[in-house]
């Protein structure tokens, strides 16, 4: 029997190159080896507000995102969190066994929190519902990066706290940490890629809009002049390079830098070249779906409706578990 897996991605539009490289090609892999559970956790796109108007156009882009990059409705199951109501019934019941202390301490609380001058609850119990999407499926790993590491780790803990205090019900899941990949810097060279630091490069951008990104891409600040010899080790664009080009070709991008034999914009044009032929079936792919939305549709239904009958299965054990199924309990 496969060993489940869950992981989630909230919707803010068509992936993106952090996205892919850091989960969606991750996820593609991890199809033939696991029972796969992928979500669009719309409902944590709204922990602290945000556009209603947009939250449509949002999931019905990553939606295509995640078909466009290979994710396979006959391997796994994709669905919409807010399609199966389980999920937020299970956030509210795992309160009752979640210390305040334990969401205090969390690192993204205390960096979101300073945003507000009055921080919405969301924020705060927004790992009590991260934790419900895991649970629910009873997945036995998550594939995770670094910086989600924690939040696996109050997951764990509640499960274990519930095991305790209700009977045994939850695994505590496992982080799936890809090593080799690391933490993906934005474009910026500064901070991780994101959509909203505006670092990054769309996953199906076309051809120029790849180029137009890729050319802002921070180098190596001590480069000057074309011919200096540049330090590919300090250089965000040459590490890019390790996720498209051959072994052959990145050692001879390598030694040309150093040597100064070739330019920043040179090696900024191989790889943008490199990103456009790497992601040109993803584009085709998507420009299909973009065309039959219907069929997207019809995929979410169909996923919410195979996720459906594990989360109900799941929370009719911890209703009883928690004395919630009292009318079976009278008769």
């Amino acid at each position: 029997m496969k060993k489940r897996i869950f992981s989630g991605m909230q919707p803010s539009g068509e992936a993106h190159l952090g996205n892919y490289l850091g989960a969606l090609r991750r996820w593609v892999e991890m199809q033939d080896e696991f029972d796969c559970v992928w979500c669009i956790v719309d409902q944590h796109a709204i922990t602290a507000g945000g556009d209603p108007k947009e939250i449509a156009t949002n999931v019905l882009d990553l939606a295509i995102s995640f078909l466009a990059v290979g994710l396979d409705p006959e391997k796994s199951i994709i669905f919409v969190q807010s399609d199966v109501p389980e999920h937020t019934e299970l956030a509210w019941l795992f309160n009752a066994v979640t210390p305040v202390g334990d969401l205090e301490r969390m690192t993204q609380f205390k960096d979101k929190s300073q945003r507000f001058e009055s921080i919405p609850a969301g924020v705060l119990n927004y790992p009590i519902l991260q934790a419900a999407d895991i649970l629910l499926y009873k997945a036995d790993g998550v594939p995770v990066g670094e910086d989600q590491k924690q939040h696996l780790e109050l997951t764990r803990d509640i499960a274990r706290k519930f095991n305790t205090a209700y009977g045994e019900t939850f695994p505590e899941t496992e982080p799936l940490i890809a090593e080799h990949v690391g933490r993906i810097m934005g474009l910026d060279g500064k901070a991780k890629m994101s959509k909203s630091l505006d670092n990054t490069i769309p996953v199906l951008a076309d051809p120029e809009a790849v180029w137009t990104k890729v050319r802002t891409a921070v180098t190596d600040p001590e480069r000057i002049r074309r011919d200096d010899p540049g330090r590919p080790e300090v250089c965000n664009v040459y590490t890019l390079h390790k996720f498209f080009a051959t072994d052959q070709a990145r050692e001879g991008i390598e030694e040309q830098c150093r040597q100064g034999a070739v330019g920043c914009v040179d090696c900024k044009r191989l790889l943008s070249d490199s990103i456009v032929d790497a992601f040109a079936p993803f584009r085709e792919k998507a420009a299909e779906l973009h065309a039959n939305p219907s069929r997207v549709l019809e995929i979410l239904d169909d996923g919410a409706a195979r996720a459906s009958v594990l989360a109900q299965q799941t929370m009719v054990e911890v209703r009883e578990r928690m004395g919630l199924d009292w009318r079976n309990m009278i008769q």
